[in-house]
């Protein structure tokens, strides 16, 4: 994984609603924004603004379902990140890409 990818993981999740956002997906599994919005209390243009942000980072998906839009974390993500702080952690750097 790439400086900049951790980098933009890293700032998505450090944003309070969008840890807890994120949070719901992975708790409920696919959850369109109307359940986020019952289930966060917040309103629906902030819910999207945050998934747009969590989408763009790679950690969750959006496809559309009928009229809703579904959204689902994606474990690779999570997983690969995983792997890349823990390469830092042990001063490790990222393998090199051919």
């Amino acid at each position: 994984m790439e400086r900049a990818q951790i980098i933009k993981i890293s700032k998505a999740l450090a944003d309070d609603t969008r840890l807890r956002i994120f949070d719901a997906i992975c708790a409920h599994g696919d959850v369109n924004c109307g359940e986020l919005v019952a289930l966060r209390g917040v309103t629906a243009a902030t819910i999207s603004h945050h998934l747009k942000i969590l989408l763009d980072s790679g950690l969750i998906e959006c496809r559309r379902k009928g009229q809703c839009v579904q959204s689902r974390v994606l474990p690779e993500t999570i997983a690969e990140y995983s792997r890349a702080l823990l390469r830092l952690s042990r001063g490790k750097k990222r393998p090199t890409r051919v």
